[in-house]
């Protein structure tokens, strides 16, 4: 591949740098809880790239990273106890199959222990997080879409640029926030695409 705008050769496409939504989601954190001193990042094998993002974020925004590793399911509790000194402090959990798939079981373990939470996947806040923020899945397959279509049209995909997905969607469970008594801002919260009340 010569590079992203021409990338030679039959390539093309989206792609969404994890990278960056890691240390987005810790400014975020830190809007909505202004008062943080710590943050708890999360990560297993497969994103510690996010987890190191995070980190380098937290410590540029004055808040002191805490590092979490998660194997699975039965590690949860034991994983997310590393928060019980400081309580009410936020986590950052990365987007990963493992945080998709144990959402139900990582939300549970969340609200019991009084974490709050901002995660990569719409489908965690869902299940009881508190905070997501990444990529819009829907706004993704649009785009996903349009570059099929123009492929059929008989555009090359040689000469078509990999692009970065821009559409970003944050969304919040208010649900959650009063089960874990936060109150967010109303600024806060009018910039979310999607409040679940």
């Amino acid at each position: 591949m010569t590079n992203l705008s021409r990338p030679g050769g039959n390539v093309t496409g989206i792609f969404v740098r994890q990278v960056e939504l890691a240390a987005k989601r810790v400014e975020i954190a830190r809007e909505a809880f202004p008062s943080a001193t710590v943050v708890g990042i999360v990560f297993d094998s497969t994103s510690r790239e996010q987890g190191d993002a995070a980190s380098e974020g937290a410590r540029k925004l004055g808040l002191e990273p805490r590092w979490i590793e998660v194997k699975g399911e039965q590690g949860y509790a034991s994983a997310f106890a590393a928060m019980d000194d400081v309580p009410a402090q936020p986590i950052i959990l990365p987007a990963g199959p493992l945080f998709l798939r144990d959402r139900a079981a990582i939300a549970q373990v969340l609200l019991e222990r009084r974490i709050p939470s901002i995660v990569a996947f719409r489908e965690n806040m869902e299940a009881g997080a508190l905070i997501s923020y990444g990529f819009d899945q829907m706004g993704l397959f649009y785009d996903i879409a349009s570059y099929v279509h123009q492929i059929a049209q008989g555009a090359k995909p040689a000469d078509m640029p990999i692009e970065q997905s821009p559409r970003f969607y944050m969304a919040i469970n208010l649900k959650t926030a009063a089960s874990l008594g936060i109150s967010l801002s109303d600024a806060f919260i009018a910039r979310a695409n999607e409040v679940i009340e």
